[in-house]
């Protein structure tokens, strides 16, 4: 499958913003089963793009800087992607989550995909008690990885209602689970913070996925927005494989990684410093269109 992305964040200021100097995330990594076939950023009206490196976890970053006064900011990024992904189906050979974890702990791989990285506790996912005992009905230890991984993710969008006005970007993980509502971001954190507390690899995916209209309706352009899931170590074999506990289904072919963190705080597709008083509003929307828009619908 092949996707053209529009990715369109905009800011409007209460006072002129003197100077901004911001860290994007906006380009999508190279990752298994999706290649990048081109990109292009713009800023408008005003603003200076160089390459900067990833201080923590797996993404493309852009320093952004804005040395004139600005009240409005329109950043853009435009992506090209071919995603060609199978759903994992789980196999009798699939090593157990006791025996992922154990491997996990041996790992000497020190890249930033190294299951290691994503075993322990990050600022935006804390141990929790009570989420942990929620999460290991589903994580027994003599159960194969891929079973469990998608047992937890279809109970968890089961169970949790959907609603994006029950939290905020920075909501903590126990909060949402108390209310058993929020939006994909927690949803994530939730199940990533059930597979910590039993030792196992789980990283914080951000992306997007494709957003498939009932029969008969068009597809909403710009409806959509930048989308998270779980990537759950499984093994060097399997290597890391998706689960999105907001549709309780795999990563296939309808998500695009764009970035990989233990948490969102270090991949979020725009973060910085901005020096200017007022308020400030930022708009965020994202448009995945596929090329051939005369697939059927698939079913979910």
């Amino acid at each position: 499958m092949i996707y053209d992305i529009r990715h369109v964040t905009t800011f409007d200021y209460g006072a002129s913003v003197k100077f901004a100097r911001c860290n994007l995330r906006l380009k999508p990594i190279d990752w298994p089963g999706q290649r990048l076939d081109s990109y292009a950023l713009s800023v408008h009206p005003a603003g200076r793009t160089s390459p900067a490196r990833a201080e923590a976890g797996l993404a493309n970053v852009t320093r952004l800087v804005v040395d004139s006064p600005v009240r409005h900011l329109t950043i853009e990024s435009r992506s090209r992607m071919t995603v060609d992904r199978l759903v994992p189906v789980p196999d009798a050979s699939d090593p157990t989550l006791g025996e992922i974890a154990a491997m996990a702990r041996a790992s000497t791989d020190l890249s930033a995909a190294s299951p290691a990285n994503y075993i322990y506790p990050s600022p935006l996912i804390p141990l929790d008690q009570a989420i942990a005992d929620y999460c290991a009905v589903d994580l027994d230890p003599s159960r194969g990885a891929l079973e469990a991984g998608i047992a937890l993710a279809r109970r968890i969008q089961v169970e949790f209602e959907f609603d994006a006005d029950a939290t905020l970007v920075d909501t903590p993980p126990h909060e949402a689970f108390f209310q058993r509502k929020g939006v994909c971001q927690d949803f994530a954190q939730i199940m990533i913070t059930g597979l910590r507390a039993a030792g196992l690899p789980a990283a914080y995916a951000s992306g997007y996925i494709r957003t498939i209209p009932p029969e008969g309706q068009p597809r909403l352009v710009g409806a959509d927005a930048t989308h998270a899931w779980v990537l759950l170590w499984c093994g060097p074999v399997r290597g890391w494989v998706g689960v999105d506990p907001t549709n309780g289904i795999w990563m296939a072919s309808d998500h695009i990684v764009m970035a990989v963190g233990r948490d969102y705080a270090e991949i979020a597709p725009v973060d910085g410093v901005v020096l200017g008083s007022g308020a400030q509003n930022m708009d965020v929307s994202v448009d995945v269109a596929p090329l051939d828009e005369t697939e059927p619908p698939i079913a979910r």
